[in-house]
């Protein structure tokens, strides 16, 4: 496009605003190979590059103690803005946010990573896409793009083309190509908007074609393949918008380049607000958790979208086949890296100053004994559904036998437990429960390949964890299961009793340990995960997947009334763009934790297949 697009303005530039308070209220875009936060005002406030669990190219998100500020940001504004308002296009993850000021000037901002099929491959580069055009009058805009580098310690070298600018990191080099008169995008200048203009942030690549034209077709490209893509979800009849976009931000959260799925995009989001002088829970969750893929697949393959599971599948068989003495790590990076070291950035101030920033994580040092029931489970499905591209075969099963060997071996030994506890070792009986599950899935998928003598091996086993949960995990005094075989401490986490099938849902001790986990751990709508101190004392904030298991466990003991006045008031507290977080505070409504987070996604897709009227009757 040529420079004549955009002219400039008077010379006079407007008083600097305010900077806005850092928050959750961040739309999601990505292609399946990096991920960005955008918040209400089109700032993007977060993006790693090349990789989700990268240095970030833009973080501040977490430099944010004084707000958000423009360094490790990419703005668009708009001279006197009045007045905002932000969407997806439906059934994409294509993002549009609109500024306004008060004469009826305004901008629209479209937002989106590549993402489509051609040449009979997948196109997912890591690169953001910009479409910037006046909405009315003349409105005067600035582009201001100011990447950092080594988690800010460092600036990039910046040099010029004719029509672009490329950003030099450590290990990493940016283009940025503009239809916008490079001069005032290279110098934050303000200009009035004539005509649309588009901008390019990826590899340090030429284009094939000319800078609008090349972003107009990967819009149009990228907004057909999400809708296809949308298209064949099986939905369930009421909230198909909820879910729609819940499985979207799932799907986004997959590393499609080796199917590995991270817990969230971002690191050291804090669980709970903390003050001075207090220590922060907060931790990298841009790895994948095989807890939380197994959650991931088994929401999607719900949906009917199990494609998501083939490309996890190829991953945790990597996983496994490389792993040593039969044990697993809870977690691994997403190019199946099992050494994730855990550093703290001094040079972050966290977000709204509430560091630690950090880096890696430390629990992949832990023993997580329901890791083995996550493996198990997370692949059992390709072994009875006929619709993959390659199911589960006899190699597959002996592979996941190795990893039932160990849940039986160690189903009865103390572990970090599924909150992933740093100073303290029990018999937790999730982790039994997971345990158990493993047992039992091996023996149906062994019977499904007409291996009936290993059916029957596994499923005395299970029977045996079976035994055990129910004679040490029940206690008469609290007349509940409890967090650990002989403890008297309740957990949100034995609600998953009723989700992988360990007891019949109307069983009296499964009815009455929901009684006394709402009782105990419930304010409201909403759950906390557990009663008693943890590493860094009593936890402040619901958990919002403990929410969904509740939500989840009502049903299926047939109190759905109160299950769906639950999960309605559970969705009222996503953000403006649908999404939700890790935690969140029951007073105030207000996002924590890191985001956007999996297992809370996954319970929106969950409750909502769960509760929602049938499609007889309507159709």
């Amino acid at each position: 496009m040529p420079d004549a697009a955009a002219s400039p303005g008077h010379a006079a530039a407007p008083a600097a605003p305010r900077r806005r308070a850092a928050s959750l209220e961040l739309a999601v875009i990505g292609n399946c190979t990096v991920g960005a936060l955008v918040d209400a005002l089109g700032r993007i406030v977060w993006c790693c590059m090349p990789r989700p669990d990268s240095a970030p190219v833009f973080d501040a998100l977490l430099q944010s103690a004084d707000g958000l500020p423009e360094d490790g940001a990419w703005s668009v504004e708009l001279e006197g803005l009045a007045r905002h308002e932000q969407a997806y296009d439906a059934g994409t993850a294509v993002l549009r946010t609109r500024l306004w000021d008060a004469n009826g000037q305004g901008v629209e901002i479209v937002d989106f990573a590549p993402r489509f099929v051609t040449r009979e491959r997948a196109f997912r580069p890591a690169q953001l896409v910009r479409r910037i055009r006046p909405l009315g009058g003349r409105p005067r805009v600035r582009i201001v793009v100011r990447p950092r580098a080594d988690w800010g310690a460092g600036e990039p070298v910046i040099t010029r083309g004719s029509h672009h600018l490329r950003y030099v990191m450590p290990g990493l080099t940016l283009r940025l190509n503009s239809s916008a008169p490079i001069t005032y995008v290279a110098e934050g200048g303000w200009f009035v908007l004539a005509t649309p203009v588009a901008l390019l942030l990826g590899p340090d690549e030429t284009l094939a074609g000319g800078v609008d034209d090349t972003a107009r077709e990967f819009e149009e490209h990228t907004a057909h393949h999400w809708r296809r893509w949308t298209r064949r979800l099986a939905l369930p009849l009421e909230w198909q918008d909820a879910v729609i976009r819940a499985a979207i931000t799932l799907k986004l959260c997959q590393y499609e380049d080796t199917g590995a799925i991270v817990a969230a995009l971002t690191t050291s989001i804090p669980e709970a607000p903390v003050g001075a002088g207090e220590f922060g829970r907060n931790w990298d969750y841009r790895y994948c958790w095989l807890r939380d893929a197994f959650f991931v697949v088994r929401a999607l393959n719900a949906l009917a979208e199990v494609g998501t599971m083939e490309g996890y599948l190829q991953w945790l068989y990597n996983v496994l086949r490389g792993a040593r003495g039969g044990h697993v790590q809870p977690l691994y990076g997403i190019g199946l890296e099992a050494d994730l070291p855990e550093t703290v950035v001094a040079q972050a101030a966290g977000y709204r100053g509430m560091g630690p920033v950090r880096v890696g994580n430390q629990a992949h040092e832990h023993f997580q004994h329901d890791v083995y029931g996550s493996i198990v489970l997370g692949a059992a499905q390709s072994f009875h559904d006929r619709r993959l591209f390659r199911g589960g075969d006899a190699a597959d099963f002996a592979l996941l036998e190795t990893m039932g060997e160990q849940a039986w071996l160690l189903h009865d030994r103390p572990d970090a437990g599924i909150w992933e506890l740093r100073t303290r070792a029990r018999v937790h009986t999730s982790s039994v429960l997971m345990c158990w599950a493993a047992c039992d899935r091996l023996a149906r998928i062994a019977q499904a390949l007409g291996r009936p003598e290993r059916a029957a091996a596994w499923r005395a086993r299970a029977e045996q964890i079976r035994a055990l949960v129910l004679a040490r995990g029940w206690s008469d005094e609290r007349q509940a299961f409890v967090e650990s075989l002989g403890g008297r401490d309740l957990d949100a986490s034995v609600l998953l009793m009723g989700e992988v099938g360990f007891l019949p849902p109307q069983d009296p001790r499964f009815v009455a340990t929901v009684d006394a986990l709402e009782r105990h751990l419930g304010d409201g709508p909403f759950m906390r995960r557990y009663e008693a101190a943890d590493d860094f004392g009593l936890p402040r904030t619901a958990f919002n997947v403990c929410s969904f298991w509740r939500v989840d466990a009502l049903a299926r003991i047939g109190r759905r009334d109160e299950a769906r006045a639950i999960f309605e008031a559970l969705l009222a507290r996503r953000n403006a763009l649908g999404l939700l977080s890790e935690d969140l505070d029951p007073a105030s409504g207000e996002l924590w934790g890191n985001f956007p987070q999996t297992y809370s996604m996954v319970g929106i897709v969950n409750g909502a297949m769960r509760l929602s009227a049938p499609w007889d009757g309507v159709v």
